[in-house]
């Protein structure tokens, strides 16, 4: 049976200012109403003979991960990384959880943050790597090229084996232009980092290769928590597991020794590695402009030519007016905290912008100005030196954790719905136009007893207003 594992890892600064740390662009929504995250589980339907995914994120993402996928009806098992191992380490964990309850597991790896527009000729591809997959090889998917691209990596393949299956030569690296131009002549396929391999298999051949991996793998899996949707590793365990890519680790030593077979994939793939990409896959008007993220009526392009126009459009707020004049080859992303101007050409370089970001302490390159919480949304509208304004919306049924500040007082206004507050020993209700009063150091709550969303506005006010002046004693979310 084939285990779909998929790698949700990465922070996504390439797609600054829309995606973030605490954000990356494998949770949002680019090409199509789905996010990245689901685009990807959407198109492994009817492959994996019912079997639910394994998706390996990282800690703060843990939760956008459980709600993302439980709105595409999934309930996977959700592996936390404590820290980034890169893939040689991710796929060994998987391989591990996999075969607790089967031992013949087949793991086709993917990344959350791909673009596949033919999703049958993708999964027709699998399904001709599978039978030498099944038999011991390891398989992965290559791309055939539509250009002599300089920002993939390469494979060399020889011979045939099983119709359009071929043996892997050599992985190469990403080339000059010179070389990328040459390699695409002789037929090379560019490396996708999909792989589809024997979960067992696997991990004899990384402990062949990199017995320092699989051991401090093996290691970090025999003390696994089951924490709510989650599975959590032993932290000590995996931070001391070296950290290598599973080209490096195992797909090039056995390439060397034939054990690895390519199946050609023409399939409208893309990585998204930036803005310009986005641009290139989009449709586009008549003057090559593309206007995403929000609709039509809020843009005016005039006298503008093959740009990418992104605006911010959320289910609490409409977009607002992007007009352009007389501009060309420009990517303008809009959101409601940072403003991206930039020539497209140019855009493989934001990530010097992103550095300079982080080196303020401004902390826009980590998180929007509406964060995402597994009880809802706040969104940061105003602030001061001694103050800070929320628009906070809790899903119906949810509960934030039983808390307390050191620093702040904060004032609940309700907007709309109803709210259940417990405010020291007294727990009441809060509906539409009333309010309530948490002195700073009283311990409480907030719950969402409708079946209709709480939306609120909170004033906090005092000497810290920092995320972290929050003592949790009880929390429905592991928090605590």
């Amino acid at each position: 049976m084939i285990t779909p594992v998929i790698m949700a890892g990465g922070s996504g600064t390439r797609l600054w200012p829309l995606s973030r740390t605490a954000f990356p662009k494998q949770f949002i929504a680019l090409t199509s109403k789905l996010t990245m995250l689901q685009e990807t589980a959407a198109r492994l339907s009817g492959m994996s003979a019912g079997a639910q995914p394994m998706v390996i994120c990282n800690e703060e993402h843990r939760f956008l991960v459980a709600e993302q996928m439980r709105q595409q009806n999934l309930q996977p098992s959700i592996l936390l990384e404590p820290v980034g191992r890169n893939t040689a380490p991710a796929i060994a964990l998987a391989a591990i959880k996999a075969l607790e309850t089967n031992k013949e597991s087949v793991l086709l790896v993917l990344a959350a943050d791909h673009v596949i527009e033919d999703v049958a000729a993708f999964q027709q591809c699998v399904k001709t790597l599978l039978p030498q997959v099944q038999a011991g090889k390891f398989g992965t998917l290559g791309i055939v090229p539509t250009e002599a691209a300089t920002g993939y990596g390469y494979i060399q393949a020889a011979g045939s084996t099983d119709g359009t299956v071929k043996t892997v030569s050599q992985f190469v690296e990403k080339p000059d232009a010179e070389t990328a131009a040459q390699y695409v002549a002789d037929g090379y396929l560019w490396n996708s980092g999909m792989f589809l391999i024997r979960a067992d298999r696997y991990l004899e051949e990384l402990k062949n290769f990199r017995a320092d991996i699989y051991d401090a793998c093996v290691k970090s899996m025999v003390s696994t928590q089951q924490d709510l949707d989650f599975v959590r590793i032993d932290k000590a365990a995996f931070e001391a597991c070296p950290d290598e890519s599973v080209d490096y680790a195992v797909m090039e030593p056995l390439a060397a020794k034939g054990e690895v077979v390519v199946a050609p994939l023409d399939a409208g793939w893309n990585d998204v590695g930036s803005w310009s990409a986005l641009w290139d896959i989009a449709d586009k008007d008549e003057q090559g402009n593309v206007m995403a993220g929000q609709d039509e009526e809020h843009f005016i392009l005039q006298d503008s030519q093959n740009c990418y126009v992104y605006g911010t459009e959320g289910n609490d707020h409409a977009g607002r007016l992007i007009a352009t004049l007389g501009v060309e080859n420009l990517v303008i992303v809009d959101t409601p905290d940072a403003l991206l101007v930039a020539n497209k050409d140019k855009v493989q370089d934001i990530k010097t912008i992103v550095a300079k970001i982080k080196k303020s302490g401004s902390g826009l390159h980590h998180q929007h100005r509406q964060v995402y919480r597994p009880w809802g949304i706040y969104d940061s509208i105003d602030s001061g030196e001694r103050y800070q304004v929320k628009r906070i919306t809790v899903k119906p049924g949810a509960k934030l954790s039983v808390q307390m500040h050191h620093h702040r007082a904060e004032h609940w206004i309700v907007v709309s719905g109803t709210a259940k507050v417990t405010n020291g020993d007294k727990t009441f209700l809060v509906t539409e136009n009333e309010s309530t009063y948490i002195p700073i150091g009283q311990v409480h709550a907030l719950e969402n007893p409708g079946v209709l969303p709480l939306e609120m506005i909170e004033v906090q006010s005092g000497s810290y207003l920092g995320e972290d002046d929050i003592v949790r004693f009880e929390d429905k979310y592991g928090r605590a």
